[in-house]
């Protein structure tokens, strides 16, 4: 009997330590002011306050992407739902009930949602390719993972009724780029109530913080764009609106996801490409010459947040051709980075507060420090990228991002050999601050010194939800240049629903100058401010907001001499319809330090000018079947004056599968030198085949480059990640002996594919 016993004793001692010990179970993060941890089935709580802590049901078996909503966990848990209204009334419940469920497994994180419709024939959406521009302003659910939870940046992913897919990246709650695209898969489906949504997102598309157990940020905004209502899981003032997706202090805290704990990524993407090219500008001309090349892209993850990025050969002729632009000012046109090698992550390159990417960009005077499009890019023309390689991803509370990139040289635009160089290191401050340090170089020839490097320290803090400083102190350094090198910059922003206020005094040096960046305006000490007050009517039931916005740019140079002085005031309605009435007058004071060649047969002299205008314009929300801006502007202009009439951002829907998006731009100038009129005539036609195929030209007629540009492009998606591009680009010179004479063309094939070992 004492035998059996000490047997069996033993047998258990051996049988414990073999067994695995038992997972506590998620754990609240320390210093974790909200609700606990849901019980299943229970999958959220709630407290008093708004805040919401989720939790993910683990799967044995992966879900079935096909929208029917049919597996057992949706009977088994019940669904994350309550959405609250951020418009129009901020803090009602949401009119249309909205269910999610978040799973996961070893491979993927899932999303399912089914959304009601009190009416479905009358949701607006006709938008069905991958990204496309109305995606996010339609009838949509968008959904964002802070992986790192830290409450500033996330992934973010969209899904319309039609299955059209768009994702992105968002950076310090603020800045978007929508042109990041990681593999994942969405089905949808329908019901007599409304539409449903299966979506799977591989663990290898995410960056996530070391360590199995994860505690993530997430919220999901639900759009009814036929109610134009926003609406999301945690309460988001107003103010945000739209924005509300992309700011991580306001979102649930998710707990429960199990990383796998080998998930090490590794992704080959190689390609081939083959062409057929003319073009009479290059030396010797070329015409109809063939041609055929390869490279290859690689992604590795040093560890679950830090990624490596390889390129060799990189082919870009896939990249949609940029919109063109009419430029009436003396200063720099900004336009948008499209390739993607330099999109993921593009946002820890930010610096100093300055945007890279959108509207923002494009009209800001802040430098930019790295502007990617520096590189294998010159005068419009393509320079050949032999290699290159990026290390980005986090390090605890550390953001890094470092690339490394050898241009080849390209005798048609008499650029040699080039190494661009970027350093960047940003670390978090608080709930919503940082401070950090940006390195370029840029280096001509193989044995040569760095032609021109740039460096800069610069810090972000946000206080409560829409108070924000941004500041920066940079320098650029080139041989022979000492002095009136440096650039910084103090802004001080608050946007609040009623109220908004902006200060910001910049300076930027006359020999400042960031060759890796970009500088719109040098030699220039700007001061600016404005105010805006923007209440809601109650008793105008058709209007939801009414907005007046004053502001005063003061821009002298390194002389102490003024060269720019303008006065704005804008009065907007913005009806609840979406649509948007804008009365704006502006009051300029301008000086000319040197002759300003104006058009291709008009020269303005130095001298000062002073001279205002009225500009009115009309929006027309995208519920309707032809949307865009009609604008109209009239008024002097230098020593003469100026009529302007646009439409912009059109789209006319034929079917949910065709649009056609119009465009013109008319600027007629009368001045003492001489008189010129610029025309701007642009289409878009896209036809969706599937939400992974479609069909998109891009046709544009430019009276102040004398030119027509097409681009029509197939892209087929034929497995996640792995595609095929057909290409055709050709470019005619309208002021040619025959009208209108070729001056370049291209047809180009291209197919990649992605395997992930």
């Amino acid at each position: 009997m004492k035998r059996r016993f000490t047997v069996s004793c033993l047998s258990f001692v051996c049988l414990f330590l073999a067994t695995p010990p038992l997972l506590a179970g998620p754990q609240l993060p320390p210093g974790y002011t909200g609700p606990g941890i849901p019980e299943a089935p229970e999958t959220i709580k709630r407290d008093a306050a708004g805040k919401a802590t989720i939790r993910a049901v683990r799967l044995e078996a992966p879900l079935k992407i096909d929208g029917r909503l049919d597996e057992a966990l949706y009977s088994t848990y019940r669904p994350i739902s309550d959405f609250i209204q951020t418009e129009p009334i901020s803090g009602a419940p949401a009119t249309e009930r909205t269910e999610i469920w978040l799973s996961f497994d070893r491979t993927n994180v899932y999303l399912s949602a089914r959304c009601y419709e009190s009416h479905p024939e009358r949701m607006i959406v006709n938008e069905m390719r991958r990204d496309g521009n109305n995606v996010g302003g339609q009838e949509n659910i968008a959904f964002i993972f802070d992986t790192f939870h830290d409450m500033r940046n996330g992934f973010v992913f969209n899904v319309n009724p039609l299955g059209a897919r768009a994702d992105g990246q968002t950076s310090n709650e603020r800045q978007y780029n929508g042109d990041w695209n990681p593999v994942w898969a969405a089905t949808v489906g329908k019901f007599d109530g409304g539409w449903t949504v299966e979506a799977a997102i591989p663990f290898k598309s995410l960056r996530y913080a070391p360590g199995t157990e994860q505690v993530w940020g997430f919220n999901m905004r639900r759009r009814n764009r036929w109610k134009n209502e926003y609406s999301y899981i945690t309460p988001i003032p107003n103010a945000l609106g739209n924005r509300g997706l992309y700011q991580g202090s306001l979102a649930a805290l998710l707990v429960g996801i199990e990383a796998p704990a080998d998930m090490r990524l590794l992704e080959l993407k190689p390609y081939v490409t083959s062409d057929l090219t003319s073009d009479t500008l290059a030396v010797p001309s070329i015409s109809n010459d063939p041609g055929a090349d390869v490279g290859i892209d690689v992604k590795y993850g040093v560890t679950q947040n830090l990624v490596a990025d390889f390129t060799y050969n990189t082919d870009f002729a896939q990249v949609e051709a940029d919109e063109q632009q009419v430029n009436l000012t003396r200063f720099s046109l900004f336009f948008p980075e499209k390739r993607e090698f330099f999109l993921e992550n593009q946002g820890t390159f930010a610096f100093g507060g300055a945007a890279v990417s959108g509207d923002t960009a494009a009209n800001s005077d802040t430098p930019i420090l790295f502007y990617s499009r520096r590189i294998g890019l010159n005068a419009g023309r393509e320079v050949p990228i032999q290699t290159g390689g990026r290390l980005t991803g986090r390090v605890g509370r550390y953001s890094l991002g470092m690339l490394a990139i050898r241009a080849d040289e390209a005798a048609a635009t008499a650029t040699p050999a080039t190494t661009f160089s970027v350093l960047r290191v940003k670390r978090d401050l608080l709930r919503r601050s940082s401070i950090g340090a940006i390195f370029t170089a840029r280096s001509k020839g193989a044995a040569a010194p760095p032609a021109n490097e740039a460096f800069g320290v610069d810090g972000t803090f946000g206080f409560f939800n829409n108070l924000t400083i941004n500041t920066y102190w940079a320098k650029s350094h080139a041989d022979g240049v000492s002095s009136d090198d440096v650039s910084y910059r103090g802004q001080l922003e608050y946007a609040g629903d009623r109220y908004g206020v902006q200060v910001e005094r910049l300076v930027v040096g006359d020999n400042f100058n960031p060759e890796v960046g970009f500088l719109r305006r040098d030699d220039m000490r700007k001061s600016f401010g404005l105010l805006r007050f923007s209440p809601r009517p109650k008793r105008l039931k058709s209007v939801r907001k009414v907005s007046w916005v004053g502001s005063f740019v003061h821009v002298a140079n390194g002389r102490h001499q003024v060269e720019t002085r303008d006065i704005d005031g804008e009065f907007s309605v913005e009806f609840q319809r979406s649509d948007l009435f804008v009365l704006a007058v502006s009051d300029n004071y301008d000086f000319l330090p040197r002759p300003f060649r104006i058009s291709s047969n008009v020269t303005l002299p130095s001298a000062v000018y002073r001279y205002a205008s009225v500009r009115t314009a009309y929006t027309i929300g995208q519920q309707r079947r032809i949307s865009g801006t009609l604008s109209a502007e009239h008024g002097t202009f230098y020593n003469g004056k100026k009529t302007a009439l646009a439409f912009t951002r059109p789209r006319i829907e034929i079917t949910p599968r065709l649009a056609f998006e119009p465009s013109v731009s008319v600027n007629r100038v009368e001045l003492d030198q001489g008189s010129f009129t610029t025309t701007l005539v642009g289409t878009r036609v896209t036809q969706a085949i599937t939400p992974r195929m479609f069909v998109g030209a891009l046709v544009q007629y430019n009276s102040d480059s004398h030119s027509t540009v097409a681009n029509v492009r197939l892209r087929w998606e034929y497995r996640p990640g792995s595609e095929l591009f057909v290409v055709f680009n050709e470019q005619r010179d309208t002021l040619g002996t025959r009208f209108p004479d070729l001056t370049s063309r291209a047809l180009i094939v291209k197919i990649n594919r992605l395997f992930r070992p």
